[in-house]
């Protein structure tokens, strides 16, 4: 029998995507809700008990309770909000990240992770892992994201004919440096204190670029940026998702829309002997949110990871 998926708010732009990545499949069935129950608690709970597995696209509070109302011990969660990512008593889904790929395969509860600390993550946590960065490193990172990830009112206010001026230039929020996706950073990568994070909103539908800098004379084996970058193209090189690109010294653009459409996520390391720049490049809507999504589920339920995915 073929495992029995269920979306719970996939009228939003997660869940819209995520749909779109299911569809066409054939190994699996959608279950459906009546556009107009799918706020009517106990149609969702019957949907929610009926499935295999089930994605959560809706905001923390909502989130929560609809995981009160799995009952069906049988039922396998992924939670897109923020909810649950620092709870130990869910797995992490960053299946390239030591450790969690085996936790993933068999657990049935899971937390995405957030876009912001997906481009972090991938460049942080294998260098504080092995050493190279110490738990205490006093790190900054910038973050440049497609206007997709605030959801349908911010899509809407870019789309509009009549949109403010300001949004034609990029806009840095969270200025408060208290952004949500903070949390889940600081524990992921196993720092003593969290990261000093700037996220810049660009007039760009979707795409991401996470970026952070390094003074390599303080770290304890005082790397090159070339150093750097063949530790982290040994810590990927089984992976099918990210990739390490090729070192280049001199300088190159990078634009933060460049994998828009795809769910990769590719690393550019950049710098000299005393400093280095680590760029994750990758859609803030596919490896970022709906595609890693979908990978995490594959991996839960004993499918290949890369089933419904695009990688180009």
């Amino acid at each position: 029998m073929k495992p029995q998926i269920f979306i719970d708010g996939r009228e939003g732009t997660t869940g819209l995507q995520i749909y779109d990545r299911l569809a066409n499949r054939n190994d699996i069935e959608l279950i459906t809700i009546d556009a107009e129950k799918r706020k009517d608690t106990q149609a969702r709970q019957e949907c929610l008990n009926s499935a295999d597995l089930a994605f959560l696209c809706l905001p923390d509070g909502p989130a929560r309770e609809a995981v009160s109302l799995v009952t069906n011990p049988n039922t396998k969660i992924i939670d897109a909000s923020t909810a649950h990512r620092t709870n130990p008593q869910w797995v992490y889904g960053f299946p390239e990240l030591s450790g969690l790929r085996e936790k993933i395969e068999t657990t049935s509860r899971l937390a995405n992770p957030g876009c912001h600390a997906t481009g972090f993550l991938c460049l942080v946590a294998p260098l504080v892992e092995l050493g190279v960065l110490p738990h205490d490193y006093p790190l900054t990172c910038h973050s440049i994201t497609g206007y997709s990830g605030g959801g349908k009112s911010l899509i809407a206010e870019y789309e509009a004919d009549n949109r403010p001026h300001s949004l034609n230039a990029p806009t840095i929020y969270a200025t408060q440096l208290q952004h949500k996706h903070l949390p889940e950073m600081q524990s992921v990568a196993k720092l003593s204190f969290a990261p000093i994070f700037s996220p810049i909103l660009a007039d760009i539908y979707k795409g991401m670029a996470t970026s952070i800098m390094i003074h390599n004379h303080l770290l304890p084996t005082k790397p090159t940026a070339l150093t750097i970058h063949q530790i982290l193209s040994d810590y990927y090189q089984n992976s099918k998702l990210i990739h390490v690109m090729p070192f280049e010294e001199t300088t190159q653009n990078l634009s933060a829309n460049a994998l828009s459409g795809t769910d990769r996520l590719d690393i550019v390391v950049s710098g000299h002997n005393d400093q280095t720049m680590l760029t994750a490049l990758f859609d803030n809507l596919g490896k970022g949110a709906s595609g890693a999504s979908v990978q995490n589920m594959n991996l839960m339920l004993g499918f290949d990871e890369l089933t419904g995915l695009k990688l180009v």
